[in-house]
């Protein structure tokens, strides 16, 4: 079943996009296409096969986050251009109401 240009102003009108004739006659076969891909996907897919979000076998490869020693904030602040109340210094970017 095809879609057509009031089944693609019906989509529209739900999620609240205001589509021209033109949108609507463009936008209706192109939809069609999506829609006939995930269903030749939904044919391939079976029940012993699970689903991924990917085709290949990931692992996160990012370290454990450990808390380890580092340099004291004397050290730190004393490479800042500009420090105060053992804070970094740094220009207001922002306005006087932010």
């Amino acid at each position: 079943m095809a879609l057509t240009p009031d089944d693609v102003a019906e989509l529209g009108r739900l999620a609240r996009i205001e589509l021209t004739q033109d949108e609507l006659a463009h936008l209706a076969p192109q939809l069609d296409a999506i829609l006939e891909a995930v269903a030749k996907v939904s044919e391939v897919a079976a029940a012993d096969i699970p689903p991924t979000s990917h085709p290949l076998p990931l692992q996160n490869v990012f370290r454990a986050d450990v808390v380890r020693p580092s340099l004291p904030r004397e050290a730190v602040l004393a490479g800042a251009p500009a420090a105060e109340d053992d804070r970094f210094r740094v220009p207001r970017i922002l306005g006087e109401d932010a």
